[in-house]
């Protein structure tokens, strides 16, 4: 069960900035200074022939801080704005900091032959034990946001009851946990602007494969992709031996495995999140599950909630996920 300090400041948008566009284009357009010290690099195998790469940032007595895991969302990386805010407010509440990089992203192309997916929770996993095991933790916590939440929330589902001694605590902001939804959102003629980045990014992220991997890859089809659907249909669902789009999502999202999670869990969405849909069904599974305090706004856009910057930043979000967390720094 939650413990009982979990409670979250009530969140007011920022002045001028009530818009979810305008909470979600600033959120991440404007990324705030990196205030941690220079991080260690470190590569963490996670399947045969596929590796990834960590930013770590060590408190003095690693391996009896809390460790934040902190996974981006589709096509970012450990220097998105959200990551780079997560990771300072951490830091400052003398948590053990690792920024991880899923694979393929933050220039990682040539670690391993094969794309990414929303549902490639094992790797967060492989990251989780091998820091573990490697630096003797004894307490680490996952932040995820976006497609990063939805995989630390399925591997928290699907360790269930067998996660790790070590695993104290979950957070997810904006997760995208109902795949197939917000797809649908996202190819609203209101949202194209972030469903044309997006597919700009994936298409010029799967050239770079290609030139990573001569003879390994063919994409000549991608000129034809309008949607994010799309990609998914013709090169994600493919690659990684989904029948399609639909069968890709099903099999990826969270939503089904939120009932199993035992860890304390914070889940942050806004409901004017211009294209992560949360659906009635999930939302219900969400608010039944004892162990996730589920944090609903009506305003803050996507992985933004941008508030009024008086006596911090202002990222509100970042704010409360390490106030969660702080409730698992310490021995229990």
């Amino acid at each position: 069960m939650l413990p009982i300090s979990t409670e979250t400041e009530a969140f007011q948008a920022r002045r001028g900035l009530r818009s979810a566009h305008l909470q979600t284009l600033v959120g991440a357009l404007f990324p705030p200074r990196n205030r941690t010290p220079q991080p260690e690099r470190r590569l963490i195998r996670v399947a045969d022939d596929v590796q990834v790469l960590a930013l770590c940032n060590w408190q003095a007595d690693r391996s009896r801080s809390l460790t934040a895991i902190v996974v981006h969302g589709l096509e970012g990386s450990s220097e998105s704005a959200y990551v780079i805010g997560t990771a300072n407010k951490a830091w400052e509440a003398r948590f053990n900091v690792v920024r991880m990089n899923v694979r393929n992203c933050g220039g990682t192309e040539r670690l391993g032959p094969t794309l990414y997916h929303s549902g490639l929770s094992a790797d967060v996993g492989e990251v989780a034990r091998h820091l573990i095991s490697s630096e003797h933790l004894e307490r680490i916590a996952f932040v995820g946001f976006s497609m990063g939440g939805n995989q630390v929330l399925k591997l928290a589902g699907e360790w269930g009851s067998n996660a790790p001694l070590q695993l104290r605590a979950v957070a997810a902001i904006s997760p995208g946990i109902d795949l197939a939804a917000s797809a649908d959102a996202i190819h609203h003629p209101s949202n194209r602007i972030y469903e044309w980045n997006f597919l700009r990014s994936l298409k010029r992220s799967v050239r770079r494969k290609a030139l990573a991997f001569p003879g390994r890859f063919e994409f000549s089809n991608l000129g034809a992709l309008r949607s994010l659907r799309d990609f998914d249909d013709k090169i994600t669902a493919r690659h990684w031996g989904f029948t399609g789009a639909d069968d890709y999502y099903d099999r990826a999202s969270a939503a089904p495995l939120l009932e199993r999670i035992v860890v304390p869990t914070l889940v942050i969405h806004s409901t004017d999140d211009p294209f992560v849909i949360i659906t009635p069904s999930t939302r219900e599974r969400l608010l039944r599950n004892p162990n996730i305090r589920y944090v609903e706004t009506a305003r803050g856009g996507h992985c933004a909630f941008l508030a009024d910057a008086r006596d911090y930043d202002g990222r509100w979000a970042e704010r409360q996920v390490v106030r969660f967390l702080k409730n698992f720094a310490q021995a229990s």
